[in-house]
């Protein structure tokens, strides 16, 4: 079923990805079906998961899910189960976050409780969420020959080691994804499901496309080499690294260009 040792047998293998309509997720899905693998794009239903899954023909679904809801993620598990008979990889690339500092004196008015708590609640319990789904189904697969059963592949944050100003929810959720992934290789282990958690960088997203070039060019000024943004097809190409080598379980690895960030 999932033996990374065959090209053939490995590319047979189907993948959910959340937040799979934009940026990381994006890249992702598009290199698991270019690789002959068929995914399950998760993403809110107001995002472009329907029409991204229709560009990349029938080895490509959408599952439009809020992460944090048990019963969408258990849908989108289902379809994954039902058009393509199985699922192998989950890919946790869905997240959200907030710039605001822990108290701003000049307004006399201390960070939202409410903006923190939803920052910890899509990015942990919501990766969670799909990753404890994930795992039950990835349970019922037939093993290998090197007893695996499937992988979940996680994204945190250089922010979970390097957090700035104006981060404490961001990274406190980022660190709680890298936090959990030790603990959950070792639950899964048993059944021959790996749990890898990947810490971006500054990486070429929606989010940073948005900012004026000068700001863009002075990020990518920051990272060591190579001196620019990554590439969404950077970490895409990660992911199937990771997926192919069995002995990398357990393990939060930095996908940054050697940057470390200031204050």
């Amino acid at each position: 079923m999932f033996n990374l040792t065959s090209e053939r047998r490995r590319w047979g293998m189907v993948g959910l990805v959340t937040g799979g309509a934009s940026g990381l997720g994006r890249a992702t899905v598009e290199r698991l079906v270019q690789s002959g693998a068929s995914a399950v794009i998760v993403d809110l239903p107001s995002s472009d998961g329907q029409a991204v899954a229709a560009s990349l023909g029938n080895r490509c679904a959408f599952a439009p899910a809020d992460v944090t809801s048990e019963a969408e993620v258990r849908s989108a598990v289902s379809l994954a189960k039902e058009k393509f008979g199985k699922l192998d990889l989950a890919v946790n690339c869905a997240g959200i976050a907030v710039a605001v500092k822990t108290y701003n004196f000049k307004k006399d008015l201390p960070h939202s409780l409410e903006d923190f708590q939803r920052v910890i609640n899509v990015n942990i319990a919501g990766s969670f969420n799909v990753i404890r789904l994930a795992a039950g189904e990835m349970g019922k697969n037939e093993p290998d020959a090197d007893g695996h059963r499937g992988c979940i592949i996680n994204t945190a944050s250089v922010a979970a080691f390097d957090g700035q100003v104006g981060q404490a929810a961001y990274s406190a959720s980022k660190g709680g994804i890298v936090g959990m992934t030790l603990p959950i290789a070792r639950d899964l282990a048993p059944v021959g499901i790996r749990v890898i958690t990947i810490a971006p960088g500054l990486f070429s997203t929606p989010l940073l496309a948005g900012l004026p070039e000068k700001v863009r060019s002075f990020l990518a000024r920051q990272v060591p080499f190579p001196s620019r943004l990554g590439d969404p097809a950077e970490f895409a190409h990660l992911v199937t690294c990771l997926v192919e080598n069995p002995m990398i379980n357990g393990e939060v690895i930095r996908l940054d260009g050697a940057i470390r960030m200031q204050p």
